[in-house]
């Protein structure tokens, strides 16, 4: 069966994580992505976080599945010609150099363009146009400079950053997106285009709804959050608001039996008006439904701390999976705190490909995160990543069109 992207060439010049992240979802959906490293070096996630001496990091098998890998030493003549007839075969150049870096090779966006008028050259960077551009910037700094931090953690304590990983893979999974859609625009125009997602704007994009709440204050407290109840004022600026659902609905994360010893043993449980009653039952509550202090959303938010603790008096008699299997039928919106090793144990993730076990030659088995997009006529076959170099000699002679005389000529030159 043919994968959605399999006549795409991606010449891949990005490390770490926002790029690699990118790249790694073009190609489960079958584009080929050739990733350029420096001989001898390559990405510096290889050698980050090692965990087993002699094989690649766990950092860089994780991000780099279901591609081919090309030493290339751009700074030779032999190596700059490899990566002029690349610029001249591929469909897109992803990168996320630093500011400038390209330009200093000799293949600035204009010269790209001489070389091949339908490349898409898609670049993540820090910050957009503006004071901060050719500013560095890694994951928490694109949390914080993105709004997340400000809006995360609890109102009395430190801003804090999220476990996910919404300044680098959430940029990678933006710059995706503008990427297909200018394979989309060149079918009509037959020209590239640069894309560029910033991962400030990418961490933005996903607080929305902090914005949206930043307007919301214009017009008075936000009544939904717990701190509207406990009487205390709202500032200037949204504030961090704990655990709080951010739909409107009130929601926390509550205590589950056994939370005294197991770090995970709680619930999010979320007070849906229109399951009012059915919770009410659910946790003895019956007097509550037409009490005049509960009987409407409205009233109920003065008494959130009230509703909640008597919810959690109810949790914590059950297993967060108890409150699942008593809730959910109910409708009553709950969900367990699930650790990463209750994750990686779980079948039906396995049997979705959403949780996959790869072979690695130097590192045997190891887990990693699937396709998180399931197309109905195209499977995803996760692939291990590739060894430094692996498919070099494979990529000059079958995509570049190089004879076997003219590969061992640019390994001795030290080009590839």
């Amino acid at each position: 069966m043919s994968k959605a992207l399999d006549h795409i060439k991606i010449l891949d010049f990005t490390h770490v994580q926002s790029g690699p992240t990118c790249t790694q979802l073009l190609a489960w959906m079958g584009a080929d992505v050739i990733k350029v490293e420096r001989p001898g070096v390559g990405d510096a996630t290889r050698k980050q976080l090692v965990d087993m001496e002699g094989a690649d990091s766990l950092y860089f098998t994780m991000l780099n599945h279901n591609k081919r890998s090309l030493t290339l030493n751009s700074k030779t003549e032999g190596g700059k010609e490899v990566l002029e007839r690349l610029v001249k075969t591929c469909d897109v150049l992803v990168e996320n150099f630093a500011p400038g870096a390209l330009d200093r090779m000799g293949f600035s966006w204009e010269r790209i363009q001489e070389l091949n008028p339908r490349m898409i050259m898609a670049s993540v960077k820090g910050f957009g146009p503006g004071p901060y551009e050719d500013c560095k910037v890694y994951e928490n700094v694109a949390q914080c400079a993105g709004g997340a931090a400000s809006t995360t953690g609890f109102r009395d304590g430190l801003p804090l950053v999220t476990g996910a990983q919404i300044g680098d893979s959430g940029t990678g999974l933006h710059l995706a997106f503008g990427i297909c859609s200018a394979l989309i625009h060149r079918e009509k125009t037959g020209r590239g285009q640069r894309v560029l997602a910033p991962m400030q704007d990418g961490v933005l994009n996903l607080c929305r709804v902090k914005l949206r709440d930043q307007q919301r204050l214009k017009a008075g407290p936000l009544k939904e959050y717990s701190q509207y109840g406990e009487g205390v004022a709202f500032g200037e600026a949204t504030p961090r608001a704990g655990n709080d659902s951010g739909g409107g609905q009130p929601g926390r994360i509550l205590k589950c039996k056994g939370w005294e010893t197991d770090p995970d043993a709680y619930t999010y449980f979320i007070t849906q008006a229109a399951v009012w009653e059915k919770i009410c039952d659910v946790i003895g509550k019956p007097e509550w439904k037409e009490h005049p202090d509960y009987a409407t959303p409205p009233l109920r938010l003065p008494h959130l701390n009230e509703i909640f603790g008597a919810i959690e008096d109810w949790t914590m008699t059950k297993t967060k999976y108890e409150v699942m299997e008593i809730c959910n039928p109910l409708d009553i919106p709950v969900g367990p705190i699930l650790s990463m090793k209750e994750l990686a144990e779980e079948p039906s993730l396995r049997a979705t490909g959403t949780i996959v076990e790869c072979e690695h030659p130097e590192r045997g088995p190891y887990l990693s995160v699937g396709c998180p997009v399931k197309l109905s006529d195209n499977e995803v076959v996760v692939e291990r990543s590739p060894l430094l170099g692996e498919h070099s000699e494979e990529i000059l002679g079958e995509v570049l069109g190089y004879d076997a005389e003219e590969i061992a000529s640019l390994k001795e030159s030290g080009a590839v």
